[in-house]
């Protein structure tokens, strides 16, 4: 098990979820680049991924995981900017 947190965000596929999940793409690609070696940032597809989705929790798209030690930690749902991101990471990692 990994040291370093990660971040898993899940996006959708489906018609009402792809543009809320491509605009995020950018904002956690962002946030990948500058939290390098801080966290881990790995982008899960809800329907190719449904033991995840379970285990998660998640039920929309794009949505957000903290996890610590394997352990969610954090939970976000919808669009943010990308201070709303470092504000939901910030205060867990």
């Amino acid at each position: 098990m990994s040291r370093v947190p990660a971040l898993a965000y899940f996006i959708g596929t489906w018609p009402k979820a792809i543009e809320p999940c491509r605009a995020m793409d950018l904002v956690v690609g962002g946030i990948a680049d500058e939290y390098t070696g801080r966290l881990t940032v790995v982008r899960t597809d809800i329907t190719r991924c449904p033991v995840a989705t379970e285990r998660y929790g998640v039920t929309g798209a794009p949505s957000y995981v903290l996890l610590k030690a394997g352990a969610a930690v954090a939970h976000g749902t919808g669009l943010m900017t990308i201070a709303e991101v470092r504000e939901f990471l910030d205060g867990h990692l």
